[in-house]
């Protein structure tokens, strides 16, 4: 899954798709890179982001959505936590729900995921974007994550939605102390895979891999990113949500070669 942030704001890339045709090139590239779904975002959720209304959203997102629907080339996945913003995406052509809230920000949010029938991500975070980093605490990381998500698929079928439509995210980084909590969250990920439901990985470029590498900036942190893809995949995860598609997508393949050969 490649990022698209149209945001002035995003922790690693803000400001850099200030217009479509920019985000056009960047969306194209990531195809070309490997990309099986683009991930098209128009609101920031780091750590102490302020919220946008849905207005904003919708005037960021949709002109791409629409014109990548048009083209044809590959899936595309709305990054929202509004229903109105995942309705409207859907019928610009969007195939996938992807909720940092699990379906929790608005009292129509589960409706909505049921009525739009797209696949739905259904993401961990503790509170909200600007709040999410203020004093979490967990007693078992990995095994209360999991008891989330596993509630949240819960109330998306019980509204309605289609199980196989359902993926779970463990939110790295949403919530979570930069290596007290992230560390043994992504070391427990088959507690989330044995769920039975496709999880989704998201943690390129993130906080907690600059503090293990003497505070690198986000736009250094490449090497980390991709041992978290492969520490995820290690562990069962159908989909990593990543900057750096090209170099992730050789990493996978290289890694999948030597887990072939070693089993044949």
């Amino acid at each position: 899954m490649g990022i698209v942030n149209l945001t002035p704001d995003s922790f690693s890339d803000g400001g850099r798709l200030t217009d479509l045709d920019a985000a056009l090139v960047h969306a194209r590239q990531l195809i070309a890179d490997g990309a099986d779904i683009l991930d098209i975002g128009g609101e920031s959720t780091r750590p102490g982001a302020a919220p946008v209304s849905a207005e904003e959203e919708m005037r960021r997102v949709l002109p791409l959505i629409q014109a990548l629907a048009a083209e044809g080339r590959t899936p595309l996945s709305i990054d929202t936590m509004k229903p109105q913003v995942a309705r409207a995406a859907v019928a610009a052509g969007a195939g996938m729900w992807n909720d940092v809230s699990a379906l929790r920000f608005a009292p129509d949010s589960l409706a909505t995921a049921a009525e739009l029938g797209c696949d739905v991500v259904l993401m961990h975070m503790l509170g909200e974007p600007r709040t999410m980093q203020a004093e979490p605490v967990y007693a078992d990381v990995a095994g209360e994550v999991a008891a989330f998500l596993a509630a949240r698929a819960e109330a998306a079928l019980a509204a309605g939605a289609a199980r196989e439509r359902i993926w779970l995210d463990p939110g790295i980084g949403f919530g979570k102390h930069l290596t007290g909590h992230n560390l043994p969250l992504l070391a427990g990920l088959e507690r989330l895979t044995a769920l039975g439901y496709p999880v989704l990985l998201g943690a390129s470029r993130k906080a907690f891999i600059g503090r293990l590498d003497g505070d690198a900036p986000p736009d250094q942190r490449l090497g980390g990113s991709v041992a978290v893809t492969l520490a995820g995949a290690a562990r069962g995860v159908a989909m990593v949500r990543v900057h750096d598609v090209r170099e992730t997508a050789q990493a996978l393949k290289v890694w999948a070669a030597i887990e072939a050969a070693g089993s044949a």
